[in-house]
């Protein structure tokens, strides 16, 4: 009896191994090159070229589409554009934010309008405007990246600027001030020593 519970103990033994050495291979992955591949341009879709000047028309024409929107005006420099919209002058304040921000939603799908600013201000409308005939009447580039500057800081939100810590000020903060004064004092022996 002995003989035949020892038997049965090996044999169920060695077929739980070898469940356990086919799930290993299993799990195993088959490819194991791991090849680097550098892309060049990982979007998939050709995208035209466009002037900036054909670039703000399209923009502006999505920006119209928008239900609430009577006009709209865009400039575009480098890979950012100003979008002016006008609104009817009787919405309230949070109405005109909902519409600014369903045209921010419309421009987000398109690769031109991913960094658009957009500005339902009438004074800044009409700055916006000005300064895409300025352009397109071939002005110099100075006073339009400096009128485009005035205007995306007269809209963005002004705070503190957020200072970066250092790998230099991390490690002071981890160092004791007694090991502080300890190294600072083997600094100096050893500067006075050369």
């Amino acid at each position: 009896m002995k003989l035949i519970i020892l038997l049965g103990g090996i044999l169920f033994l060695s077929a739980c191994q070898q469940q356990n050495g086919d799930s290993l291979l299993q799990e195993k992955p088959e490819n194991t090159d791991t090849k680097m591949q550098y892309v060049t341009n990982s979007d998939p879709v050709d995208r035209e070229k466009k002037t900036t000047q054909e670039t703000a028309r399209h923009l502006a024409k999505l920006a119209v589409e928008v239900p609430d929107v009577h006009d709209a005006t865009s400039v575009v420099v480098g890979n950012y554009a100003v979008v002016g919209i006008d609104v009817d002058k009787d919405l309230d304040r949070s109405r005109v934010g909902v519409i600014k921000y369903s045209v921010a939603e419309a421009l987000k799908d398109d690769p031109d309008g991913r960094n658009a600013l957009i500005v339902a201000d009438a004074d800044g409308v009409e700055r916006i405007r000005d300064l895409g005939e300025k352009m397109a009447e071939g002005h110099p580039v100075e006073g339009i990246t400096d009128e485009l500057s005035q205007i995306i800081a007269r809209y963005l939100p002004e705070g503190p600027i957020r200072e970066v810590p250092t790998d230099d000020d991390q490690s002071k903060e981890s160092v004791p001030d007694e090991d502080e004064q300890n190294m600072e004092e083997i600094q100096k022996e050893q500067s006075s020593d050369q």
